[in-house]
């Protein structure tokens, strides 16, 4: 015997017109309006990751190409938050709004290097 499949209801608002035509289609069609739904959204779906507008991450190389880009915009906004950090007025320094951006500089650092030392080795 199968396994029992527990459903999600979605709930949308639509303009009164295109929902009668819809239901109307869909009596026609013979057809059941979740299961019209249903079929939009897989076709939908697949059609995004088709597109690649929906990651795959489903082999070693895609994950490892996505973290490699993840760290890469890491070391940026790392760079960046350096340069404000830098850049700061001698009135600010040791101020609240310096070490907040030291700690930051700091816990990017730490991101990076936890990810390239244990994801990302090649």
């Amino acid at each position: 015997m199968g396994t029992a499949v527990k459903y999600t209801q979605i709930k949308v608002s639509v303009d009164p017109r295109v929902a009668t035509a819809f239901k109307n289609a869909c009596r026609v069609s013979n057809i059941s309006m979740a299961a019209s739904l249903t079929g939009f959204m897989e076709d939908f779906a697949a059609c995004r990751v088709k597109q690649n507008l929906v990651p795959d991450y489903s082999t070693r190389r895609q994950r490892r190409a996505a973290l490699i880009t993840i760290i890469d915009q890491l070391k940026q906004i790392k760079a960046n938050e350096e340069r404000v950090r830098d850049n700061m007025p001698e009135n600010l320094q040791g101020s609240c709004v310096y070490d907040t951006a030291e700690e930051a500089v700091s816990s990017l650092e730490e991101a990076i290097n936890t990810l390239s030392e244990f994801w990302v080795v090649p």
